[in-house]
């Protein structure tokens, strides 16, 4: 069967992709849980936090994360006319990405010891020479990603969503896996694990993507017929590069939305890295599960649209996916954010991560919680765009509000404490989001945004009143029930989410019966797999 066979359903492709962000954000919530019980919010967790930063941009520069938006439309339509000069084309786009990340990775490792001045500003002497060695160990992963996200590009293609869904968990589980297990072989005498520290970690992140993101797609495209030569030239690169450079030199607010909180987080002192970071990653969770796998999924069908100038139902489509994500997300956000404390309690609190890590990560949870409808417009939107052919809009306009942003962190969030960072961030991203639907309406019509506004006004109504009744539901419970940190969080926010559903769902259906007809289908949908699965 060729890449370009027949096409799976956008639904199953979701369903796929959804399954796969559900496990890799459990996954990534236990990593980190065990992460913040072995070290909690202190020096070597920020300086394992702070080490992604520089690889995390490298990928960024390489459009490694893009890699399957700008490669897809070129490699369908070449695939289509001529199959030889498809993989021609595909050969030498492998070959320059894997030159350009060796590259930047081996000049990342050989002038870490200065980037971490710029990556940590706040890092005394001894912190920066350990993240400076936390960082030449992850940075080769990099090489991993960016070489795999060709073949996970022509995995896309072909509707083959499984083998890319695995990757996220072989990652995750080989940071687990090595964090854990190495450490047992490297003991102090003194302190334990104290001295092998999160290195374990760090070569599990190099590990993992090389397995997961490199090797096992690069597996299954060989079985699938992949052809690779060396090819340093094409007549379809400089169309490539004319799609990709707006991704590489555009440094938006969304891609470098972590950095800022892990440079300008070293900045108020210790621990404070860490606990924006653990903030974030609750805050993610929602979007990964509501928003990642529909924009990703659709992205494929919204390209095919185009192609066969479907444009009616190109906007239906994108309506659909809009509306989708931004029913369920408000509800989900603001039920979060009303029991923001106990799941912090549940998922970090104990070990080292004590009840004043708790409360100290309390506001940066609820401020980046409430940002998470913006981030899931993003996310389907900017794909519309990408779908266009059009990189050069979202990149232009997210660096330009990136470069009004990097002032306004360091003289004004900075100097207001560690809640203004978050705070700036949900301001910048939701500004960025709103620059692009107005763009995109004014060149597209608002075909896909008609009715959105309603559907936010409706949503927010429906969703407050039970939140705000969770919110009493949880604190009542927590005053009644035994003083059992774990135990009470678990039964105090069991409690609050079923008066959120008593009172959220009949709301649904009355007022937003769509939205409430698509939740049901989706957990009828879970139950009914499950079912089938025993």
């Amino acid at each position: 069967m060729g890449f370009l066979g027949k096409r799976q359903q956008m639904g199953l492709a979701a369903l796929i992709l959804a399954a796969s962000a559900i496990l890799s954000r459990l996954m990534g919530l236990i990593r980190d849980k065990v992460i913040s019980w072995q070290f909690g919010a202190g020096n070597e967790a920020d300086m394992y936090f702070a080490a992604f930063v520089v690889p995390d941009i490298i990928n960024y520069l390489l459009a490694g994360g893009f890699m399957s938006i700008t490669i897809i439309p070129i490699l369908a339509a070449c695939f289509r006319k001529n199959e030889e000069a498809a993989w021609q084309f595909f050969c030498c786009i492998f070959l320059w990405m894997a030159i350009a990340s060796i590259v930047l990775t081996a000049g990342g490792m050989i002038f870490s010891g200065h980037l971490v001045r710029l990556v940590a500003p706040g890092f005394s002497p001894e912190q920066a020479e350990r993240l400076a060695f936390f960082m030449r160990i992850i940075l080769p992963a990099q090489v991993f990603f960016l070489c795999g996200a060709c073949f996970t590009a022509l995995l896309f293609l072909r509707r083959q969503f499984s083998v890319p869904a695995l990757t996220p968990l072989i990652y995750n589980g080989a940071i687990l896996a090595f964090g854990l297990v190495l450490p047992l072989f490297f003991p102090d005498s003194d302190s334990g694990r104290a001295s092998f520290g999160m290195t374990g970690y760090c070569i599990g992140v190099t590990t993992g993507a090389a397995a997961g993101a490199f090797l096992l797609p690069m597996s299954v495209a060989m079985k699938d017929g992949l052809r690779l030569s060396l090819v340093w030239k094409h007549r379809l690169f400089r169309k490539f590069l004319f799609i990709a450079l707006p991704l590489m030199l555009g440094q938006t607010v969304v891609m470098l939305d972590e950095q800022f909180l892990r440079v300008f987080g070293s900045l108020l002192g210790e621990g404070w890295v860490s606990l924006l970071n653990y903030g974030r990653r609750i805050a993610q969770v929602p979007i990964g599960l509501m928003g990642q796998a529909v924009a990703v999924a659709s992205y494929p069908f919204l390209v095919q649209l185009l192609a066969d100038n479907k444009r009616e139902e190109f906007d239906a489509t994108l309506r659909k996916a809009l509306f989708a994500g931004i029913g369920l997300i408000i509800p989900c956000a603001l039920m979060m954010t009303a029991g923001a404390r106990q799941i912090l309690e549940i998922i970090f609190q104990g070990g080292k991560f004590g009840i004043a890590e708790t409360l100290a990560a309390l506001p940066l949870t609820q401020i980046m919680l409430l940002a998470a409808p913006a981030w899931i417009v993003y996310m389907v939107l900017v794909r519309a765009y990408y779908a266009h052919g059009d990189t050069l809009t979202p990149a232009i306009t997210g660096t330009l509000i990136t470069i009004v942003c990097v002032p306004l962190y360091y003289w004004l969030a900075v100097p207001l404490g560690a809640w203004a960072i978050p705070f700036l961030s949900g301001i910048a991203v939701t500004v960025y989001v709103a620059w692009l639907a107005i763009i995109w309406t004014k060149r597209n019509g608002s075909g896909a945004f008609a009715g959105f506004w309603k559907l936010v006004s409706l949503s927010l109504a429906c969703s407050v009143p039970p939140a705000f009744c969770a919110w009493l539901a949880i604190t009542c419970l927590e005053n009644i029930l035994p003083a059992i940190p774990f135990i009470t969080a678990c039964a105090a926010l069991f409690g609050g989410c079923l008066v959120f559903a008593f009172l959220y769902l009949p709301l649904a259906r009355f007022f937003m019966p769509d939205i409430y007809h698509s939740l049901m289908n989706r957990m009828a949908r879970r139950i009914h797999l499950q079912n089938g699965k025993r």
